[in-house]
């Protein structure tokens, strides 16, 4: 059951990023602080809500970039300044734009990975 509320989070975060973001240049992003630090909460949301996923779940899902949120969670608790603007825009445009379309994939192909069950 933690798996399938994980993967809800994991999916939820990643429309907010992509609404948050919608036709927004890169600039504008780094200039606005509100909707910035709500990307910037958000992705922090997806990336300790993916590193949650135990490995034989994450086996069962292998085209997520599980190591590229590794390394945005890392990127994320850095300092203000050039790095965290890129890893922002980056995972605004890439990583989180591909998350959910593998998440969307495998709730087709693996509709019980994202099943809640008590048992």
């Amino acid at each position: 059951m933690l798996h399938s509320a994980l993967l809800g989070l994991i999916q939820n975060a990643c429309e907010s990023v992509l609404i948050l973001v919608e036709q927004l240049p890169r600039e504008e992003l780094m200039r606005s602080r509100l909707t910035r630090t709500e990307v910037q909460r958000q992705l922090a949301t997806l990336a300790a809500s993916v590193a949650q996923i135990e490995p034989e779940q994450r086996a069962t899902m292998p085209e997520l970039d599980w190591s590229g949120w590794a390394l945005m969670r890392v990127q994320l608790a850095g300092p203000p300044g050039e790095t965290l603007d890129e890893a922002l825009w980056f995972a605004s445009q890439s990583l989180v734009p591909a998350t959910l379309l593998w998440l969307r994939v495998y709730r087709q192909s693996q509709p019980d990975l994202f099943r809640m069950s008590l048992a």
